[in-house]
């Protein structure tokens, strides 16, 4: 059984998408959905610097548009199941059939905006935080009043709050954390920080006739799977907000019996999490159309 996932915001390098433009159509299909969504994705995909699309209002909508674009790549794949994290979320939902390519990245494009707004209110962050035991990082991390916003299974937990917080964490480490990474991201994301960001996209997504999954969708609020298209949007407007819980999702994938784990480009994060959580499950992530033909393999041997 194969699960296709998609990452979330800072999985993004400079360049990424040059690679994939050369595809027959994609430079002309990217184009299309930059003039739908008022946002030059070609451009930030292919010329902009790290800086550039660290900004939350580029990066989330140009997740999504590399997501669509090297799963549609893979030619006709249905997999067991499709899950994202955080902004990888929208592109899972479209994956699943709940939401067309064209409302995804016009409720992605004002997600990332409304975040941006919210992250500009307080300056803050995140940090990874590599090793120790859940439990004790968990209330060390509430001692500091930060938020375990990225609870992601294989030894690490993403810490959000303000500037101020996450330098009191550096210099009190939990016991058994390895190292504090501090995240190219441009705010304390699935946090209360980020409040004024669901009224906005609440609003928009009163505009959306979302459908039900036609694949099995897992969630990043509980690792729950979820077969109603209006929950699963509920779902998308309220993570702004709440932790997400990828470490519940790879509990899912066991569950659900899962051989094998697909990552769309800029893939590897995810990869990554998996090989040390999901032991005897096969991973690929597509990075560039190089991948491709691997993928291909994978997702015949994991499909029925």
């Amino acid at each position: 059984m194969l699960v296709l996932v998609a990452p979330g915001q800072g999985a993004q390098t400079p360049g990424f998408l040059t690679e994939w433009l050369e595809l027959p159509g994609a430079a002309d299909r990217v184009s299309a959905w930059s003039d739908a969504i008022g946002l030059d994705l070609v451009h930030y995909g292919t010329k902009a610097d790290a800086d550039e699309i660290r900004d939350t209002a580029v990066a989330q909508p140009l997740l999504v548009a590399a997501g669509l674009l090297s799963a549609s790549a893979l030619g006709n794949v249905t997999p067991g199941a499709v899950a994202g994290h955080s902004v990888g979320e929208i592109t899972a939902a479209a994956l699943a059939g709940v939401l067309d390519e064209g409302a995804a990245l016009s409720l992605v494009r004002k997600r990332g905006l409304a975040m941006a707004d919210a992250a500009a209110i307080t300056e803050t962050g995140m940090a990874a935080l590599l090793g120790g035991d859940p439990e004790v990082t968990v209330a060390h991390l509430e001692k500091l009043d930060l938020t375990p916003a990225n609870i992601n299974g294989a030894g690490q937990i993403v810490a959000a709050g303000t500037k101020e917080q996450l330098a009191a964490l550096e210099a009190d480490k939990p016991e058994g954390v390895r190292r504090v990474v501090m995240l190219q991201v441009a705010g304390a994301f699935h946090t209360h920080h980020m409040g004024p960001a669901v009224d906005t996209l609440a609003k928009a997504a009163e505009a959306l006739t979302p459908g039900d999954p036609k694949l099995t969708y897992v969630s990043n609020r509980d690792g729950g799977t979820v077969a109603s298209g209006a929950e699963v949007l509920e779902r998308l407007v309220g993570q702004v907000a709440n932790p997400v819980r990828w470490d519940l999702c790879m509990e899912t994938f066991k569950e659900l019996g899962v051989t094998a784990l697909l990552e769309v480009c800029p893939g590897g994060t995810l990869t990554g999490l998996a090989k040390r959580a999901l032991p005897g499950v096969r991973t690929l992530a597509l990075k560039t159309p190089a991948d491709l033909d691997a993928a291909r393999e994978l997702v015949a041997e994991h499909t029925a």
